[in-house]
């Protein structure tokens, strides 16, 4: 079988989401020889059915509750309704765009794109439509793809899951949502925004239970001030079409009615049937498993992004690609500090988050040596000026780094970026409160919660 490229690659990658496309561009400029395999199209899941139209969808519904509320600003406008066609055709405008910029981007380089299903058949091969890619380094980047649960099945109509939701031509009268994580809150989030009755269920004991206790309890009480109802603690039993609908029995034997049952239970890795186990591949529950090189158990073989158990974020997929690149190429990078991730759920209000929560660290250091400050955004001319509500909570071991922030407002997911310098860099409050932030902006919050925590609190927000 004759084999492209003369026979073999620098770097067969498969899958051409954030992690694998950010691997292929890192390794063509390092002047590696690359051959990228992707089965739908170049940017996976963030671009096409995640990260990006989600947060489309979410600025759509900040412009509703802006028009909504328009008037306290001394606006006077009505919110007529919402044209599920025009905001699509927003939401894939904004794809549409990156997507060509990729395709441009990918394509200015030496890289060999392959546009197909691939499967390793051995330990430095991919196969795809009968052709075979060798490379000496193979890099797996498969993504993952929306779970659901035993016995539950999505049809695509009724019950959904979040790429049906994107897709919705019309606003739905009624929706529950089975899932209180990132996925579970936004689209709650957005659809309330649209005029939709929002019900969501969690079978653990909060929303967004892997964030900061106090930043889910932000997150609750802001929901119920919103008319979002939730019910946490209450697994899902079962689900049955009705005329109008659906209805969802939970633990206990209550019922709820609805048009729509969202599914957003969480995203699985995408490893069945790729030839990984044949290859002897070591795996756990689908995941490839990993050192913190991101090398599996066989020689020159790495996984990325999703199907590497941990944070399922774009971002930490495309940092994995460009840290494999450059692996390969013999730069030895640092290695990524998971905890050091930022994370953002960009529902109204946002949470963001890098580092340790209060409960990790003192698990960690020991309750004794943690210390923790909350500065409430009332003291915030910005936030003043935007009617949002939240705080800066900061967590350090005592005489020594920030180990975590966590904050609860609008638009806190933009101050994201010096809160992770902050934890990457081991800052010491004092360090960060000499900084001078601009007046007025929410990044002062950050500021003088440092202050406070260095010992020279300005405002008594506590």
């Amino acid at each position: 079988m004759s084999e492209p490229n003369g026979g073999t690659f620098d770097v067969v990658i498969l899958g051409g989401g954030s992690g694998g496309y950010a691997a292929a561009l890192r390794a063509a400029q390092l002047d590696l020889s690359v051959a990228l395999i992707e089965k739908a199209e170049l940017g996976g899941t963030c671009l096409h059915r995640g990260c990006i139209p989600t947060k489309a969808l979410l600025h759509a519904a900040e412009i509703a509750d802006q028009t909504r509320e328009s008037e306290q600003f001394g606006v006077k406008a009505d919110l007529v309704g919402i044209d599920m066609a025009g905001v699509n055709s927003y939401k894939d405008g904004v794809i549409s765009r990156l997507y060509k910029g990729l395709q441009g981007l990918v394509g200015s380089t030496k890289i060999t794109f392959v546009a197909g299903a691939g499967r390793l058949v051995a330990p430095n091969a991919i196969e795809v439509d009968g052709q075979r890619y060798t490379g000496r380094n193979i890099i797996l980047a498969t993504g993952s793809y929306s779970r659901s649960l035993p016995g539950l099945e999505v049809d695509g109509e009724r019950v959904i899951a979040s790429e049906h939701a994107l897709r919705l031509d019309r606003v739905p009268s009624s929706a529950i949502v089975l899932g209180g994580g990132v996925i579970g809150v936004e689209f709650a989030s957005v659809w309330k925004s649209f005029g939709v009755d929002v019900t969501i269920i969690e079978a653990l004991p909060r929303l967004v239970a892997a964030e900061d206790e106090e930043s889910s309890k932000a997150l609750e009480r802001a929901f119920r001030k919103r008319g979002i109802k939730f019910k946490t603690g209450k697994p899902f039993e079962k689900v049955e079409r009705t005329d109008a609908g659906v209805q969802v029995t939970i633990a206990g034997g209550e019922t709820i009615e609805a048009e729509l049952l969202l599914v957003a239970v969480g995203r699985g890795p995408t490893t069945a049937n790729l030839g990984y186990e044949e290859q002897g591949i070591r795996m756990d529950r689908g995941f490839v498993l990993t050192d913190e090189r991101l090398r599996t158990n066989l020689p020159n073989v790495y996984a990325v992004g999703d199907i590497v158990p941990g944070l399922q974020l774009a971002h930490r997929g495309f940092q994995q690609g460009i840290f494999v690149a450059e692996e390969i190429a013999g730069l030895n990078p640092a290695v990524i500090d998971e905890n050091g991730i930022p994370r953002v759920t960009y529902c109204d209000p946002e949470l963001a988050s890098v580092g340790l929560t209060e409960a990790k660290a003192k698990e960690q250091y020991g309750a004794d040596k943690v210390k923790t400050y909350n500065y409430n955004l009332g003291g915030n001319g910005k936030s003043q000026i935007l009617k949002t509500q939240g705080f800066v909570k900061l967590v350090r071991v005592e005489d020594g780094p920030v180990v975590g922030v966590h904050m609860v407002g609008a638009r806190v997911g933009e101050l994201i970026g010096e809160a992770q310098l902050i934890y990457n860099w081991e800052a010491y409050p004092a360090e960060v409160a000499q900084l001078i932030h601009a007046h007025p902006s929410q990044s002062e919050a950050l500021g003088e919660a440092h202050l406070a925590l260095a010992g020279k609190p300005l405002h008594a927000h506590a």
